[in-house]
């Protein structure tokens, strides 16, 4: 069978979602946080639930963020937990439903998701008043039955007291009064000293699934007859069909069928592996008129020509080139950025299912208003007939929260096809992803500037080209200003050392590579050339590279904190073994500040990172094992990248396709890593990210100390032969 097809995008439509009903106390704000619903009859509060507390005298924080393992499920529970003063052990957690009217995150607006970093730093004021709200209403309720001043009742650990009258109990024995009780008009938060849980280590809730094998993801949702689907796309990006034959899929016992979507050929099949060896049968003629035939070198080359132009000005302090021409001493240095793939340990995949209501959705769903509003736009429903139900999700660091909801919206391209006859899951395999796009943006980087004959700064010029990865999405609106893409200049446009003359440009490409933010986004690339290029001018200055930074940061008290607590903590400027060199970096991303130390040693040529001690300065800890995890595996994250990971073209196809060409961090590399928190009052900032952009110049100075050499092109694997 042959079919000749021509494909139309699916139109995005963002619309408001509108509220839904759950049962038991519950405690929420509306969005603009004055306060509390009433009580209904049916003693809910609705409809702004964050907490529902039952008469079994469970607790279930209802979480508005996803759990893809960064630990947010037990950080958001922790929050409400303390005000409320419940007993940990009693806790449950439950993922919410879309809808942003009551879940939104409140750093982004009218829209809920997961990302920046934000789950936390958003949640925490609100969590706390809804777990002091509801301590507030059940200690109302008690007063009220035992007839006693309410200043007379405590709680703790989910008990009820009044210590003159011995009377107490637990929460599930007033859940149903305190349903009742008039919404207090103030409460009173606790002070940080009063806190038991916020600053422990409290045991993570998603710990114990993980391990038994009980907890669910989307592969474990089954739904009767169910088919699994997964896709053929172009080999080259903007590639569409010209036609397709399944002829020899056919034959692969368990085939279903196949149908022409925007982005490839779905075939449909019983079980995974048949679907995958029907894709294999399955033959396609592509027409690449409109696709991306260059390679990286290519690329790479134009961004080189593109960056002796000038570009947009994103920053631009004094004068910074007659400050340079000035100086007594210049120096200048280019960095290549390669693409890369996000590579979560469990693929994309989603299930939905059309209803008699309309539609249901079982994901890890990264961003649910997207997510709920792709599928309602594509389906032709409306926003509110879609039901997301957010599963835990193996990793992401970016790649499950694009703006078009890719996975969502090919599974919804598929059911809409076969008119919702059958729930269809669709997988992304591991090649899938890899060659997929959704990059990290490849970049090119110029660095200039000039020193005075102290080894002071006096000038600094910075040139950035490379993709937009807003350009066309919902987000262009905020994130780009007078053309400057903020995701591609933070942590350049922003540098926090005091230079007198500072200049930052921008040129933005035009490429097919679909590109995405990656964990730390415009960190990743902007921390390497601003760090790896303070440690050259101060080894150009015969400056030592902390103190140098040290002089630069006045006005920077919590960089300062950070840095002098690694440099601390590290014994910088202490002897160190032979063979061992060290290097440093510091740099802000997500509203922390994250300071690290590197020691490698280089036998024989080849680099080991030894140990790692990494400060981090992110306001109020919630939870420190979450902190530490965080620190721990964004250097893990970070530190793969840069020794190896490039996602390469050839004539417009990937050349890579899953980890034994695109190699995470192996365990024996990680290196021993100790994490100090600089002590803080102030609110939390994110750690999910910001972990990872310090980690790759701290181990390029260590090579200078060693070398006297800087790597400019990434990864290390392609820079370090230019060095032995």
């Amino acid at each position: 069978m042959s079919t000749k097809t021509e494909m139309n995008s699916a139109r995005r439509s963002f619309l408001k979602g509108t509220a839904g009903v759950t049962t038991g106390l519950l405690v929420g704000f509306h969005m603009t946080g004055k306060g509390l619903a009433a009580a209904n009859s049916d003693k809910t509060f609705t409809p702004n639930a964050f907490v529902r507390i039952g008469t079994d005298n469970l607790v279930t924080v209802i979480a508005k963020h996803i759990e893809f393992g960064q630990g947010s499920h037990t950080g958001l529970a922790t929050i409400l937990a303390e005000e409320l003063d419940a007993d940990w052990d009693n806790i449950r957690i439950e993922a919410a439903p879309a809808d942003a009217s009551r879940y939104n995150n409140l750093h982004w607006g009218p829209f809920q998701g997961t990302g920046g970093s934000t789950a936390i730093a958003n949640s925490w004021m609100q969590l706390r008043e809804a777990g002091a709200k509801a301590r507030a209403l059940l200690v109302q309720a008690a007063a009220t039955t035992w007839q006693v001043p309410i200043s007379e009742v405590t709680v703790n650990s989910g008990i009820i007291t009044h210590k003159n009258t011995k009377k107490s109990a637990s929460f599930g024995d007033f859940a149903e009064q305190a349903a009742l009780q008039p919404v207090p008009e103030k409460i009173t938060l606790k002070s940080i000293d009063q806190f038991k849980l916020i600053g422990n280590k409290v045991v993570r809730k998603d710990i114990a699934g993980k391990t038994d094998g009980t907890a669910i993801y989307t592969q474990d949702i089954k739904r009767p007859g169910m088919v699994t689907a997964v896709v053929k796309r172009p080999p080259r990006f903007g590639g569409v069909i010209k036609s397709y034959d399944t002829t020899e899929a056919e034959k692969v016992k368990g085939y279903v069928g196949a149908l022409a979507t925007p982005r490839g050929v779905a075939i449909m099949a019983k079980n995974t592996w048949a679907a995958i060896k029907a894709r294999e049968a399955l033959s396609v003629e592509w027409d690449d008129s409109n696709a991306e035939m260059r390679g990286t070198d290519q690329i790479m080359a134009e961004y080189k020509e593109l960056a002796q132009k000038q570009g947009l000005s994103s920053r631009n302090d004094g004068d910074s080139s007659k400050a340079i021409e000035g100086a007594t001493q210049t120096i200048e240095a280019s960095y290549d950025f390669p693409y890369l793939a996000h590579a979560p340990m469990e693929p994309l995949d989603c299930l939905i299912e059309l209803t008699e209501k309309g539609a249901e959705v079982w994901a890890g769903s990264q961003i649910q208003t997207g997510d709920q509003h792709t599928v309602a736009a594509i389906l032709e429903l409306k926003p509110e007939q879609v039901t997301i139900n957010t599963l835990l999700a193996g990793g992401s660091f970016g790649r499950r929260g694009t703006p078009d909801s890719d996975m969502v919206s090919e599974a919804a391209m598929i059911v809409k096809a076969i008119k919702g006859k059958v729930p269809v899951r669709l997988i992304w395999t591991r090649e899938d992803d890899i060659q997929g796009g959704r990059y990290r943006p490849a970049y090119h980087h110029t660095l200039k500037a000039g020193l005075d004959d102290k080894g002071n700064i006096v000038g600094w010029q910075h040139k950035i080209v490379g993709q937009s990865i807003v350009t066309g999405t919902a987000f262009e609106g905020f994130l780009i200003k007078d053309g400057i893409d903020a995701t591609s200049v933070e942590g350049a446009s922003n540098l926090p050392y005091k230079v007198p003359n500072i200049s930052v440009e921008l040129t933005t490409t035009d490429v097919k590579v679909p590109v995405l933010w990656w964990r730390s986004v415009g960190s990743t690339h902007t921390a390497y050339s601003t760090e790896t290029f303070i440690d050259q001018l101060a080894k150009k200055g015969n400056r030592d590279p902390v103190e140098f930074r040290r002089s630069m940061l006045v006005d920077h008290p919590r960089h300062l904190a950070a840095l002098n607590l690694a440099a601390e903590k590290s014994n910088w400027g202490g002897p160190v073994k032979k063979g061992r060199y060290r290097g440093v970096a510091v740099h802000e991303s997500f509203n922390s500040v994250v300071a690290q130390v590197v020691e490698i040693s280089l036998d024989d040529g080849t680099l080991k990172v030894e140990k790692v001690w990494c400060a981090v300065e992110c306001g109020i800890v919630v939870n420190p094992s979450i902190v530490e995890a965080q620190m721990e595996g964004g250097i893990g994250f970070g530190l793969g990248a840069i020794l190896r990971n490039e996602v390469t073209l050839d004539e417009g196809i990937v050349e890579q396709s899953n980890f034994h060409d695109y190699e995470p961090l192996r365990i024996d590399e990680m290196p021993d890593i100790s994490v100090h928190i600089v002590p803080s009052e102030a609110a939390p900032t994110g750690v999910g990210e910001p972990g990872v952009p310090p980690i790759g110049p701290a181990v390029a100075n260590a090579i200078l100390a060693a070398t006297g050499k800087t790597i400019t092109k990434l990864p290390f694997s392609k820079g370090m032969p230019e060095l032995v």
